[in-house]
């Protein structure tokens, strides 16, 4: 199958990913990565610091352009289609940069006329996410006032305006407390059923407990993949060493 042959809205995986390489100079960050993902699936994107995965979430985005290969979002292609590929998309980067001095209600208004979602939808939709998210108690608070967990709740529900097919979480426990990792934990397993979703983090215990499957990368290359027993605690992190250690 090649990029041509994918038509948008066609049935088929959310997100298609087909010998994606990527060179920064003369340096491979990514070599060849393929693989798919339905919607109401949950994949892990694991690897060690300087595996790949920051590059692949780029070339994803549509943040980069491959060296070869492509990737294609709800059968449009990322880099030819871009504006197209990303209405489809939900991005909750690292460290979310939320404007400070706005209000969360002044956030979910302003992303949803980036997203440019219709007039006539856009003060329901932005209420819905807010219901979803529980932001109820800090819709009127600034940005900058909020905690970690809040800022978090925010960015996730402003990735959420608009249904996106694809939703991509990197790290999102990172910074969390015990309480907040396990409200968000439920929350990724309660939005696995209307999104495809890839979660990077490197708490493996964490994949274990909302992913179905588990790709590894090391040194730009995919190792493998893996379908996560959830009978079976910590094989995950087991898979994870046989296939990332660096050899002797």
């Amino acid at each position: 199958m090649t990029a041509a042959d994918l038509r948008p809205g066609a049935a088929g995986p959310v997100l298609i990913a087909h010998d994606l390489t990527y060179d920064y100079g003369r340096h491979r960050a990514l070599d060849g990565l393929g693989f798919e993902l339905a919607r109401g699936e949950v994949l892990g994107l694991l690897g060690p610091n300087g595996a790949g995965k920051s590059t692949c979430l780029r070339l994803l985005t549509g943040y980069l352009t491959p060296t070869r290969g492509y990737a294609t979002l709800a059968g449009f292609d990322v880099t030819r289609n871009g504006p197209q590929a990303r209405a489809h998309l939900g991005y909750v980067p690292e460290d979310p940069l939320l404007y400070p001095h706005l209000t969360v209600d002044e956030l979910l208004r302003l992303f949803a006329r980036l997203k440019a979602l219709p007039a006539a939808t856009l003060a329901a939709e932005c209420e819905r996410v807010a219901q979803r998210l529980a932001l109820n108690e800090v819709r009127k608070r600034a940005a900058g006032k909020l905690s970690r967990g809040f800022r978090q709740r925010v960015a996730i529900a402003l990735a959420l305006l608009g249904g996106p097919d694809l939703l991509i979480l990197d790290e999102p426990t990172n910074g969390l407390d015990p309480w907040q990792v396990i409200e968000l934990r439920e929350l990724i397993l309660q939005l696995a059923a209307e999104h495809a979703i890839i979660v990077t983090s490197h708490v493996l215990s964490e994949i274990e407990r909302v992913a179905a499957r588990a790709i590894f990368l090391r040194d730009g290359r995919l190792l493998g993949s893996y379908t996560i027993q959830r009978d079976q605690p910590g094989d995950l992190e087991r898979q994870f060493l046989a296939l990332t250690r660096p050899p002797a």
